[in-house]
């Protein structure tokens, strides 16, 4: 039978997410596999992987970088943690990964991605999970984290004795490695609690270009942020989600707690020009708004205002069209 310490990790998008996780996982002796793609794997694979954090630095060396999930192998756990828009494309490259007891552990922005996973993938079960951290790829090979609590917190979808022992399983690996992270029975409500506070602190830093601490200190955009939050809030409960009363006056508090000199990924990948994940956050609470007759203004406007920069950088991606 397996032990804990036998666990393998693979991490399917060596983003900030992904590499920051995966490196705390490798420096605390457990066995991970790294996978990207593009100028970022390039890199890795010439020089290894480089965090910098404030909590000191990790160097992941180039051996365990991996150009695709059949040279990576089998892996018990996969923190997939691709970009929302990657979704689909992704599950369907990670089968060589795969084995029937394989735990897939979405670390992603937005509600519906495990739902989109479990569609593709054919063996294995898929977990949901939040990160709590701001790290981002600062350039090829090179991630850099700033913040936050630092924390990973997953669960089965489904209520499940055996999956939840899994999961125990798995976060007692993270721990032993120095990963704060959690196991939930409850991750669909850790799911929608998180969405609400990505998708407004996302969808306002880029809109607004300010940082964190900017917004809070101006009245007028501060209420701007709680209207978004208000919004996706409806949205959740009408939803069904369960979510305490008073909790967004706690997220406020909380918010004091941390250095918001900080923007979103969301206004990073605006910033240089890449693709948004835009139709995920903000879109995702327009659409389900309108689904539940859940009036959604602000993510309207966020979402008019910023799905232009997505698709001007996917057009930039795929090149000008063929005659």
């Amino acid at each position: 039978m397996q032990t804990r310490a036998d666990l393998r990790f693979a991490i399917v998008g060596t983003g900030g997410v992904g590499g920051y996780f995966g490196a705390l996982l490798h420096r605390g002796g457990a066995s991970v596999s790294f996978l990207a793609r593009g100028r970022h794997l390039e890199a890795m694979r010439e020089r290894g992987l480089r965090v910098e954090s404030e909590r000191g630095n990790i160097l992941v060396p180039a051996a365990r970088i991996a150009a695709s999930p059949a040279e990576a192998g089998e892996a018990d756990v996969v923190l997939f943690c691709v970009k929302s828009y990657d979704t689909e494309s992704a599950a369907r490259s990670v089968s060589p990964l795969l084995h029937d007891g394989t735990i897939v552990i979405s670390l992603q922005n937005g509600m519906d991605n495990e739902q989109a996973i479990e569609r593709v993938i054919p063996r294995g079960t898929v977990f949901g999970g939040v990160a709590y951290v701001y790290a981002t790829i600062a350039q090829p090979g090179v991630i850099a984290e700033w913040g936050g609590p630092r924390k990973i917190v997953f669960g089965p979808l489904a209520r499940s004795e055996y999956l939840l022992d899994r999961g125990r399983a798995i976060l007692q690996t993270m721990l032993d490695a120095g990963v704060d992270a959690e196991c939930s029975s409850e991750i669909t409500e850790v799911l929608w609690r998180k969405f609400l506070f990505i998708a407004a602190v996302g969808g306002v830093t880029a809109l607004t270009r300010l940082t964190l601490g900017e917004i809070l200190e101006s009245p007028e955009t501060r209420a701007l942020l709680r209207s978004a939050m208000e919004e996706a809030l409806a949205v959740a409960a009408a939803s069904g989600a369960v979510i305490e009363p008073g909790h967004l006056d706690a997220v406020f508090e909380r918010l004091k707690k941390y250095d918001n000199s900080l923007r979103s990924s969301l206004y990073h990948d605006l910033a240089h020009k890449r693709r948004l994940e835009i139709e995920s956050l903000s879109g995702a609470v327009v659409r389900i708004g309108r689904q539940r007759g859940i009036a959604t203004p602000v993510h309207e406007v966020i979402l008019a205002a910023l799905i232009p920069y997505h698709r001007r950088a996917v057009a930039a991606m795929n090149g000008p069209a063929k005659p």
